[in-house]
């Protein structure tokens, strides 16, 4: 019998799941191990008991898991998602940003009897099972972007064949993105997170200079690519399938029932550990105006109370940072004598042009006033690099608070992600108590900067415990290279950049103000 694909025994069939040693974060945590790397947490008093994560304010529901994984790039989400999607029985829901069928989810796999594409996956799991019903619910792009794509939803649909329902959701108001990136299995297994299904999402967390296995359909090589995706089992899948089926009724105007509860054997594949078990999930969403209905902005609310409550590390990952509603409680607690430290890490700098001459601009602008608020030194802002100097794209949106909240999921530090596009996060919040979960959030924090700066996250919590200081850890170049994880310094910046940073040109935060940019102009951009 062949190799299980996630078999982390160092089968050949995938070497590149878990190169980095030190640097996995799926498996179960010892707290012993940790405690000794414990960072000043652990000196001061817990924080108040107070929740976070309250439903109908900073999160849609919060339901149970029984087993929960971060998986770190899309080598490892990609295999993972082939494995369970080859065990759906009943029902498969897809809702994304953008999908090709030509994404090869297991590149490095030898075999050519199976299909590595996910278009060749749903294809063959639908022959072997004509009852299930497979659904992919995809945002109807609008021009420049749809005329921009290669595989038009015609081929895509001819690609899948007619007994997969393929459907563009055109329901939000013109210009917001259906951003949310969810896929649920039978109703008992479920992912969320940062990564669609396309040609150009692959990578490993070694992020090499040179990937065989890292290119495009053409054959032309893509740049490295940092992502993060949660995977859930039990009621919280069943919640996130609650939450595709009204996303499908909206926008096709068609019903699903919710599947009966099927406990007759587990989906949970076998070779991948769980980070975290018996663990509540919050759901947080974002849901622009629609038909009448009120926005949901839970995601924002969450950060927002977050960044508040944090008192000794606020750490984010996000593709963007334009939002002026985070910048300015980042700035307030950077102001306070004794506020947390602020750990943002992003990519150098955007793929395209458009991004770059709007979101990267008033990114600038922000982290200007972030500098001048930064009056006690805790702030550090920086982007990953590759081994050669080569940037690596973050597409992941990660935020970890002390060590009492982790979240990953679809919604940037943008305007749009708060109020104009549709997101969707998971979020996990230890009480004082939970020993155990506090060191998992504290591993996952060290184990992402590990991995971003080249060093196992063993590495870092032991630097953290002795200085006692992440921006003090991140700022030592004998322990940071400086050319793996470059330092983000506000550039100079004009009139022009200061009119599209006021403005928010390209990232409106409502309907209300989608074509109507003068509304979002700021007395102080």
């Amino acid at each position: 019998m062949a190799e299980h694909p996630l078999d982390r025994s160092g089968s050949p069939q995938d070497p590149y799941l878990n190169q980095r040693a030190g640097n996995s974060l799926d498996g179960p945590i010892d707290p012993a191990a940790v405690d000794v790397a414990a960072d000043r947490n652990s000196d001061r008093q817990p924080r108040s008991t107070r929740r976070l994560l309250l439903p109908g304010k900073t999160c849609w529901r919060r339901e149970r898991a029984d087993r929960v994984a971060l998986l770190i790039d899309c080598a490892d989400y990609f295999a993972a998602v082939k494995v369970a999607l080859e065990q759906a029985r009943r029902s498969i829901l897809i809702v994304g940003w953008s999908f090709d069928p030509r994404t090869r989810l297991t590149p490095a796999a030898s075999s050519l009897h199976e299909p590595s594409t996910i278009g060749g996956v749903l294809r063959a799991v639908k022959a072997r099972r004509p009852e299930l019903e497979i659904r992919l619910l995809i945002w109807d792009m609008v021009w420049p972007l749809s005329a921009s794509r290669e595989f038009t939803p015609e081929r895509i649909r001819l690609e899948l064949g007619a007994a997969i329902h393929y459907v563009l959701d055109s329901s939000l108001p013109f210009g917001a993105c259906q951003h949310q990136k969810i896929v649920v299995i039978d109703d008992r297994l479920a992912f969320c997170g940062g990564s669609d299904f396309e040609t150009n999402r692959w990578d490993t967390a070694a992020h090499r200079d040179v990937e065989p296995c890292r290119r495009l359909p053409s054959g032309q090589c893509y740049p490295a690519r940092h992502d993060v995706m949660m995977l859930v089992d039990g009621a919280a899948a069943r919640a996130l399938g609650d939450l595709a089926r009204e996303r499908w009724r909206h926008a096709t105007g068609e019903s699903l029932e919710p599947l009966e509860q099927d406990n007759s054997a587990s989906f949970w594949p076998e070779a991948l550990r769980p980070t975290l078990s018996d663990t509540d999930i919050g759901i947080a969403r974002t849901l622009p105006t629609i038909a009448g209905q009120a926005p949901v902005r839970e995601s924002e609310a969450l950060y927002l109370a977050a960044i508040a409550a944090a008192c000794e590390i606020v750490y984010l990952e996000s593709q963007y940072f334009t939002s002026r509603s985070i910048a300015e409680a980042l700035a307030a607690r950077l102001r306070e004598p004794s506020g947390p430290e602020i750990v943002v890490v992003g990519s150098g700098h955007s793929p395209n042009l458009f991004d770059r001459a709007t979101m990267d601009t008033t990114r600038r602008v922000l982290l200007a006033e972030l500098e001048r608020a930064d009056r006690y030194g805790r702030l550090h802002v920086c982007a990953p690099y590759t081994e050669g100097g080569k940037p690596i794209l973050v597409h992941s949106k990660v935020a970890v608070f002390d060590d009492w909240l982790l979240r990953v999921g679809s919604c940037n530090l943008n305007n749009r992600s708060f109020g104009y596009d549709s997101e969707c996060d998971l979020a996990i919040e230890a009480t004082p108590n939970q020993a155990h979960m506090r060191s998992v959030i504290r591993r996952i924090r060290n184990g992402l900067l590990g991995h971003h700066a080249g060093r196992s996250a063993e590495d870092f919590e032991s630097a953290i415990r002795i200085s006692g200081s992440i921006v003090a850890v991140l700022e030592d170049p004998d322990l940071v290279s400086p050319l793996r994880l470059r330092t983000l310094l506000p550039s100079r910046f004009g009139w022009l950049e200061r009119l599209i940073a006021g403005w928010h040109i390209g990232d409106p935060a409502s309907v209300e103000d989608a074509w109507r940019p003068w509304r979002r102009c700021e007395a102080k951009p």
